[in-house]
């Protein structure tokens, strides 16, 4: 399927980019052959093939969540670069 550089300033627009005219003829062929690919995709018969949401097996990457103990405030604010009445200080951004 061939574009057009309407097509492709169109395109363009929608992703409000800026192109040259090198730049949009390239796109434009571009454009045009990854379209050509995806008929050429549509051609092949998967009516055999189960819809599937991923090829690998599912697992749970997530560590099991147990309680523990924190760390203590002296630990945590032990790197902090100011600290004022046992928290973080930080600068003000709202005035």
């Amino acid at each position: 399927m061939k574009l057009s550089l309407a097509q492709v300033e169109h395109i363009a627009e929608l992703a409000r980019l800026s192109l040259t005219d090198e730049e949009k003829t390239r796109y434009q062929e571009q454009l045009s052959a990854i379209l050509d690919y995806a008929e050429k995709l549509q051609a092949v018969d998967t009516s055999a093939i189960p819809p599937t949401a991923t090829v690998l097996p599912l697992r749970n990457v997530m560590r099991a969540d147990e309680p523990r103990d924190s760390m203590s405030r002296e630990d945590v604010l032990a790197n902090a670069p100011q600290v004022k009445a046992d928290s973080f200080r930080v600068q003000a951004v709202l005035e």
